[in-house]
């Protein structure tokens, strides 16, 4: 489904570039293709908008298609030239993912995979997905799995394409519980949400050895965005409008956040920076003081760069999904 919008709303400046020190952030996607899951709001948007004023065509990947719209018009007010098109996609339903790996896979290529959507704001008591799987784990992991092996035919038509996912500072500090990978047993809302980052990033730094042992020129990494918050974002009709005492609240925590905004910094540096595998992986990009700040490689959690607790992740999205991938 393809989607055109307009709006008028401030001017919002365009991505910062790396710090001195760091290998530069390309500053022009002139000419590819990026799908973004959950571009309508939060990291996803900022990251739509912010690679679209740099020249890529966006495919926004989302659910709600009013919310979707909005998403659009907002960026085409900034970016009155963007090339956007938006695939309605719900990652915790296999089913739409199916659909819409089916209907992009006509396309002649994409340069850029970047694995977003999410649940931050987790449920207390366990639910599940329309597929019996617990929600937490089908949004934030399972549902990317199966989006990333449909269309990784289609990735490797792209020479030198990416698949990025979205991991987060949570993956230090909770114990992944690798065995119940559905938290039959161990669910709180906690870890629901800092276990499936574990899955998400472990999942990247996996999926890039075993496509380096192929053919293919397809490479994987991750990227987190610190603590990016709504108060301290800037004001977007229809994307996000926190009200004053959001704001206030927001503002308090000031020294140890920042806005979505900038909290997009490292995805995009992620996806264009052409230094990304100069040297060896694990690929991990994230604020320079780890909450906050410049885009720069940072060191992954040690769990999610353990070759067995990869191999555990990897067979338990294969038989929640049903889908061998790279086997």
């Amino acid at each position: 489904m393809s989607t055109n919008g307009s709006g008028n709303a401030e001017e919002i400046p365009d991505v910062r570039t790396a710090a001195a020190g760091d290998s530069p952030a390309a500053g022009d996607a002139s000419g590819k293709r990026v799908l973004v899951t959950g571009a309508n709001a939060g990291i996803g948007f900022w990251t739509s908008l912010q690679l679209a004023q740099r020249g890529a065509e966006i495919i926004m990947g989302c659910r709600d298609a009013a919310k979707a719209g909005a998403a659009m018009a907002a960026i085409r007010a900034r970016v009155p030239e963007a090339r956007l098109r938006i695939v309605s996609m719900d990652v915790s339903d296999l089913g739409s993912v199916a659909e819409a790996v089916n209907e992009l896979d006509a396309l002649n290529r994409l340069d850029v995979l970047i694995a977003n959507a999410g649940m931050v704001h987790t449920p207390r008591s366990r639910q599940q997905s329309v597929d019996g799987l617990e929600l937490v784990a089908a949004t934030n992991y399972f549902g990317h799995f199966a989006l990333v092996a449909g269309l990784l035919p289609l990735l490797d038509r792209t020479p030198g394409a990416r698949v990025l996912t979205l991991g987060s500072l949570s993956t230090l500090l909770v114990r992944p519980h690798l065995g119940d990978p559905q938290l039959l047993e161990h669910y709180t809302s906690w870890r629901a949400y800092a276990r499936s980052k574990i899955m998400v990033q472990s999942f990247a730094f996996e999926l890039d050895r075993r496509l380096q042992r192929t053919r293919s020129t397809t490479r994987a990494l991750c990227a987190h965005p610190g603590y990016s918050i709504s108060g301290r974002t800037p004001a977007v009709f229809g994307v996000n409008e926190p009200n004053t005492f959001k704001r206030v609240v927001d503002t308090l925590q000031a020294p140890f956040t920042q806005g979505k905004n900038q909290g997009a910094w490292p995805v995009v540096r992620a996806a264009l920076d052409p230094a990304a595998f100069a040297t060896a992986g694990p690929v991990f990009y994230g604020p320079r003081a780890w909450v906050k700040g410049a885009a720069t490689k940072l060191v992954p959690a040690a769990i999610t760069t353990e070759t067995d607790a990869a191999r555990t992740i990897w067979k338990a999205a294969e038989s929640a999904t049903g889908i061998s991938l790279l086997s």
